[in-house]
């Protein structure tokens, strides 16, 4: 049976609590990452796409910092993006910021109409370095 361990970024833990989910789970030297957004500190959403999108990679980045990695180590992303056709360009413009060099991690994205508010969601699967894998 796998071990789950709970990864939880600074802060913000009473997010997860209340709503009952780790915001990443270290299991078998991976690291899943549950869906991110560019929620503010309150909980709602930044109301500019781009700045939603950088605050969802910031919220995911301090994740994978608590966990002892970084986007480097992500192998798998799934997107989130309600109504892709008008929104995708304005969201591919900012994914190059954080995306880092080739070989670039493997891609799903998913179009939806409806993320409690939010324009973006960004969920990952990392490869958490050897030493820190247990």
């Amino acid at each position: 049976m796998s071990i789950r361990k709970a990864v939880f970024p600074a802060g913000r833990r009473a997010l997860y609590e209340r709503n009952r989910y780790s915001p990443a789970i270290r299991s078998n030297g991976f690291l899943f990452v549950s869906g991110q957004v560019g929620s503010r500190e309150d909980g709602s959403p930044e109301p500019d796409l781009d700045s939603q999108v950088r605050l969802a990679f910031e919220n995911l980045n301090a994740i994978l910092a608590a966990a002892g990695c970084s986007f480097k180590d992500v192998i798998d992303v799934t997107v989130f993006i309600v109504d892709p056709e008008t929104r995708f360009d304005t969201i591919w413009k900012v994914l190059p910021e954080y995306w880092g060099e080739a070989p670039y991690p493997t891609l799903t994205g998913i179009g939806v109409t409806w993320l409690y508010g939010f324009q973006f969601e960004i969920k990952v699967i990392a490869k958490l370095p050897e030493a820190i894998a247990s």
